[in-house]
């Protein structure tokens, strides 16, 4: 009875064989089938985004579904190949897609069982179940999987096939492709494993939890040790390599999968490229930004510095800290290139980012650029502004309205340089420098530097628009790049799968002259020296900048810069209400302090004093040195600048 039931087996097995060999010959030119196996013909799986920082550092993993990092057929060791055809397929590179052996070894198992049980697929039947079909125990999904393979066969080589197999197989923890697990599970690439690590990463595809050597080590250990003595068995590793690497335990590493160290930046990137590359998260880019992963670190904990300072000064006051925020962006000065990027003191707790996206008031650091605009038209460090109170009449609907302006000392000095007006952040004398140079004017040209949704009325000089912090670098590059406006730019080049590159450039506009622009550094220097900005001085390296409060102490700035590098300062509450009495000076110079004497630590071979361009005229005074220029011209004699007629304010 018992050669019976064998013999019936057989012939059981048989008529199978011939079933699937009679369904592939009705098939093979099936649409349905043509189509499925084109998926992996002609495959390009999901594939992970890879971000780095200026320096190569690996910033984040961006993926959509599945963790998967590509690795070409040369990039894979022959070790490893062998390890995998050892232990999954002896004889892959003899069979057409399916071994008629194992099957029928399979199916006798399988009668004996009552139950289909023993699965007997090639590598090539593997990748076809994996990728085309689903897992369930079916005749039919098996004879669709060996029709799939024997059509795989046929149209690739067998490298190409296991170039799919080890990118699309599953290794547990999330990562797919064996790229992907090598550089998770032991922070190595393909060549740099050993044998044993090896043999760990073949043995996960078939049971890739259980396997999982982040919770289950031994269990990974033991079954690497299964494949090792595989590989001995056949002759293709010596008795002394197996005794080697079965002793060997190597360090596994449970990583996150994003790896995700600058949030604000991946946020920020992902943000920006995703309407060009609608792929983004899928398409196995490489991202290279601008971003200085050092300085990143640095200019998160000036801002948290300058954050715990203020609300130290807030401790036993009548005012709620809760939603007391910052932002601190830090650019190269001359190309554009955004080094750092903090949208806010704690990300985990608001992903929010107020560097690119909070629209504040500017205050007075709005201010410089209106001097330019008077340096320009012919005014010298030397004028002379009238620092008085006017009032201003407007029309408010149908109710006339008075505007009178103060400065933030609640005095006036009368008659006061330029140079003064701006080191002291004189309002007055601003109000009137406009009034002087028509609003219109005005207006005009700083719409023409780039500023949008500015107000036609005389509280321009005051800053009273929003901008955020990102946009407010772009303008003070005005002055740190010697007259020419450049826009920032996060990312460098996006390199694609294939090895395109597509490289990326700041857009620049010459806004003014090289020794125009420079005045307005001369007096910003005067600013920290001896002005509103003392707090943000740094012993060892000349700075340029300018404070920026607005009304009730809603909004405190300090907008900067070396002469290389440029850096932005805000704090506010996100609710846009006030602070306890902290000044641009008192909040944002002192974390403006701190960044740059971190940066000077780390790069003391930075360029520490500005440069005097062609065309500046120095003269050199017992308290003081000016600067002047063919345009901005020394005075003969201290004048006093005639003030407009019309002192209607539109609003």
């Amino acid at each position: 009875m018992k050669i019976l039931k064998y013999l019936f087996g057989f012939i059981v097995t048989l008529g199978l064989i011939g079933i699937i060999v009679g369904l592939f010959a009705f098939m093979h030119f099936s649409k349905e089938v043509k189509l499925d196996a084109d998926k992996l013909i002609h495959y390009h799986p999901e594939m992970t985004t890879r971000i780095y920082d200026r320096n190569g550092e690996l910033i984040a993993n961006i993926f959509k579904d599945k963790h998967r990092l590509y690795a070409p057929f040369e990039e894979i060791p022959p070790r490893l190949i062998e390890a995998l055809v050892a232990i999954e397929d002896t004889v892959f590179f003899e069979h057409d897609g399916v071994n008629y052996e194992a099957i029928l070894r399979a199916l006798l198992k399988d009668i004996k069982a009552g139950k289909l049980k023993e699965g007997a697929s090639t590598l090539t039947q593997q990748l076809v179940k994996n990728t085309l079909l689903t897992s369930e125990k079916k005749l039919k999904r098996k004879i669709n999987e060996a029709i799939l393979a024997l059509k795989l066969e046929n149209k690739l080589t067998k490298e190409e096939i296991l170039e799919r197999y080890l990118n699309e197989i599953y290794f547990g923890h999330r990562y797919y492709g064996v790229k992907t697990a090598a550089l998770g599970y032991f922070r190595k690439s393909l060549q740099d494993l050993n044998l044993k690590e090896m043999a760990m990463l073949v043995g996960l595809p078939q049971a890739p939890s259980h396997y999982d050597p982040t919770r289950h080590y031994d269990i990974s250990l033991s079954r690497a040790n299964t494949v090792l003595e595989r590989m001995n068995t056949l002759g293709w590793i010596t008795d002394e390599e197996l005794q080697k690497y079965e002793k060997v335990r190597p360090k596994v590493y449970n990583d996150s999968l994003t790896k995700n160290k600058l949030p604000f930046i991946v946020d920020q990137v992902l943000k920006d490229l995703q309407e060009k590359y609608p792929d983004i998260k899928t398409g196995g880019y490489k991202i290279y930004t601008t971003i200085d992963s050092s300085l990143q670190e640095v200019a998160k904990d000036a801002l948290r510095y300058g954050y715990e300072q203020i609300l130290k000064r807030g401790e036993g006051k009548d005012v709620d800290y809760s939603d007391l925020n910052g932002a601190i962006v830090v650019i190269d000065s001359h190309s554009g290139e955004i080094l750092a990027e903090v949208g806010g003191v704690d990300y985990s707790t608001s992903s929010y980012n107020r560097a690119t996206q909070s629209k504040r008031q500017p205050g007075s650091s709005f201010k410089p650029f209106i001097y330019q605009i008077a340096l320009d038209s012919g005014y010298s460090v030397q004028s002379r502004l009238m620092d008085i109170s006017r009032t201003f009449k407007y029309q408010d609907k149908d109710e006339e309205k008075e505007w009178k302006p103060k400065n933030y000392e609640k005095n006036f000095e009368g008659l006061i340089t330029l140079h003064d007006a701006l080191v002291h952040s004189r309002n007055l004398a601003t109000i009137n420098l406009v009034n002087s140079l028509g609003l219109s004017n005005v207006h005009r040209k700083i719409l023409q530097m780039g500023f949008e949704k500015v107000p036609n009325d005389l509280s321009i000089s005051l800053g009273t628009f929003g901008i955020s912090p990102l946009q407010m670098s772009s303008f003070y590059s005005i002055f740190a790049n010697e007259g020419t406006k450049v826009t920032p730019i996060l990312v460098k080049s996006i390199v694609s799968y294939t090895g395109e590159e597509q490289l990326f450039e700041a857009q620049t506009q010459k806004v003014t002259k090289p020794e125009q622009a420079f005045l307005v550094t001369s007096i910003l220097r005067d600013v920290i020296k001896k002005g509103t900005g003392r707090r943000a001085k740094v012993k060892g390296l000349e700075l340029a900048g300018k404070t920026g409060t607005t009304n009730d102490y809603k909004d405190a700035w300090f907008c900067g810069y070396s002469p290389e590098i440029e850096t932005i300062v805000w704090y506010g509450k996100d609710n846009n209400k006030a602070m306890y009495k902290e000044t641009g000076g008192k909040a944002a110079a002192p974390a403006f302090s701190y960044f740059f004497k971190e940066y000077l630590a780390l790069h003391p071979e930075t360029k520490v004093s500005f440069d005097i361009p062609k065309g500046v005229h120095v003269i050199k005074g017992k308290r003081r040195t000016d600067y002047f220029t063919k345009i901005s011209k020394p005075p003969k004699e201290a004048q006093t600048i005639p003030q407009s007629s019309n002192n209607e304010l539109l609003f």
